[in-house]
């Protein structure tokens, strides 16, 4: 017996969406009827994504300020029931690493390598070793300052976990950073579950090595698939949000796959875009209801 299709909608959201870019898109991907989803939001029903939609249409997208998504019709966001995000400039809008870096005078060498294993010109698994070599001798109490005065949290997280929580999703990080900063992150904003590679240190200062199995693209994706089985999940039920190259793995692991202000490449191989809004826009996306008043 053959499954049925499903039809999917592609969502666009941020602005006002000018005519001829409507029309253009609508033809790019064959979609069957148009739909205004106030505030500033507007769907295409029976949409497919192509590659003129990609080539042509995104590009024209990105200009305007819009975000995107291909989403399932009918999908809600109590319909899934884990999610899942990378940490660093997902999660968060620093490199951690990157900011480690500056503290031993070398973040500009450190940055253009992250820039590239992002981008998947490097093995992440050969860039972090790479980088990490740089911190060799530096005291590990920069770790508490960097999550001190440099770590912010992205645009979002507060509003979007509390809507997932309210609609019963389990949540993970799953990082190629470091477990100093995933498992403050996990504790302080009441994750399920985190993972990340673990810094050497001896004597107060870091040894420019990991311990263990590195967590890399491969190692994240595998996390992933444990933790589906784990909660008795299928595959249409996980979000996962990334934004680099080493992030596609688990991100193909996932029913709904989210590109948070990522590398082209990354966008390339998501069923959504976020640029330009914040994570919580992802609960838009997904139609979750108002989230409850609190009362005094």
């Amino acid at each position: 017996m053959t499954t049925p299709t499903v039809s999917r909608d592609l969502l666009l959201i941020g602005a006002a969406v000018p005519t001829f870019l409507l029309d253009r898109t609508a033809a790019a991907t064959g979609a069957q009827r148009i739909e205004p989803t106030p505030p500033q939001a507007v769907r295409l029903h029976g949409a497919t994504r192509t590659p003129a939609f990609d080539n042509e249409i995104a590009p024209l997208l990105e200009q305007e300020k819009l975000d995107w998504a291909f989403i399932d019709s009918g999908r809600r966001l109590s319909d899934f029931g884990l999610i899942v995000f990378d940490m660093d400039s997902t999660l968060i809008t620093i490199e951690c690493i990157d900011e480690l870096a500056d503290f031993a005078g070398r973040k500009a060498e450190v940055s253009a390598i992250t820039e590239a294993a992002m981008r998947g010109e490097i093995d992440y698994s050969e860039s972090l070793g790479r980088r990490v070599a740089v911190l060799a001798g530096l005291d590990a109490r920069v770790l508490a300052r960097v999550f001190a005065e440099r770590l912010h949290l992205s645009p979002g997280v507060a509003t979007l976990l509390e809507h997932v929580r309210h609609a019963g999703l389990r949540t993970a990080i799953l990082s190629g950073g470091f477990t100093y900063f995933t498992e403050r992150l996990r504790i302080e904003l009441g994750f399920d579950f985190a993972t990340s590679n673990r810094l050497e240190i001896a004597n107060g200062r870091l040894t420019g090595r990991v311990i263990g199995e590195v967590v890399d693209a491969t190692a994240k994706a595998a996390h992933l698939r444990r933790l589906r089985e784990e909660f008795g999940l299928q595959r249409e039920q996980v979000i996962a949000v990334g934004d680099g190259a080493n992030d596609l793995l688990m991100m193909a692991e996932a029913g709904l796959s989210v590109a948070f202000r990522a590398k082209p490449a990354t966008r390339r191989g998501a069923d959504a875009s976020l640029s330009f809004g914040g994570l919580d826009r992802i609960a838009v996306l997904l139609d979750a209801p108002p989230l409850p008043t609190a009362h005094a």
